[in-house]
């Protein structure tokens, strides 16, 4: 049993942090974008619009019932073949692409969850005060609901930062295709990869020690 590198260990992180800005990125937008698609699948899930809903349903179970990884490589390298316009797509677009349109399958029902938790009350108040569907569900129940929601919303973000993971498959140099590089190099494939998990456990730690001052905030919030 061979010791550690520690050294090698100690000069792996500043090169592998100059790679967290990239991952941080992808998961940021993916993030942002996957939260406007949710709350429209969500509102369409709870007025089920005629003829829309079936789509809604079928999109929500496929990417719920199949793997992140091999709807990474059906944008990345399927797509593609089949659209001429995608033949340029690079490696950051699809991991952005594929984090979005899966994590949103999975925030829609959050969302709807939430919304739906909305007292009735407080849609019964919009109504007799002549709102429309949208102005009410706009002003009243969506900020209503984006509360109740938040907690969960943010597991959801931490779990897109951990996919971003995977985009290493699809060539990009993120936070683990850094490592995979570093130990492919020197062969010390347990201190690289070691380093990359303690660093995705800090960043991870972190948003964790934000969600719970998310939470007490929000929480003290609705006591008033």
């Amino acid at each position: 049993m061979r010791a550690l590198d520690l050294d090698y260990m100690l000069g792996l992180v500043p090169v592998i942090l100059g790679y967290v800005p990239l991952t941080l990125f992808m998961a940021s937008v993916a993030m942002v974008c996957a939260l406007v698609l949710a709350s429209l699948l969500a509102v369409e899930r709870v007025i089920r619009v005629p003829g829309l809903d079936w789509l809604v349903m079928l999109f929500i179970s496929f990417f719920r019932g199949t793997p992140l990884l091999v709807q990474l490589f059906l944008f990345y390298y399927g797509l593609p073949q089949v659209l001429s316009f995608l033949a340029q797509i690079n490696g950051v677009t699809a991991a952005i692409m594929g984090l979005t349109l899966h994590f949103s399958a999975y925030m829609a029902e959050a969302i709807r969850a939430a919304i739906i938790g909305v007292d009735r009350s407080q849609w019964e108040a919009a109504q007799s005060i002549g709102m429309t569907p949208a102005q009410m569900m706009r002003r009243i129940v969506l900020p209503q609901a984006g509360r109740i929601a938040a907690p969960t919303l943010v597991n959801y973000f931490i779990d897109m930062i951990k996919g971003t993971s995977l985009a290493f498959t699809l060539g990009v140099t993120e936070m683990m295709g850094a490592t995979q590089k570093e130990a492919a190099g020197s062969f010390l494939y347990f201190e690289a990869f070691l380093v990359v998990a303690i660093l995705y456990w800090i960043i991870v730690e972190t948003l964790n020690q934000g969600q719970k001052q998310l939470e007490t905030y929000l929480n003290k919030a609705y006591a008033r």
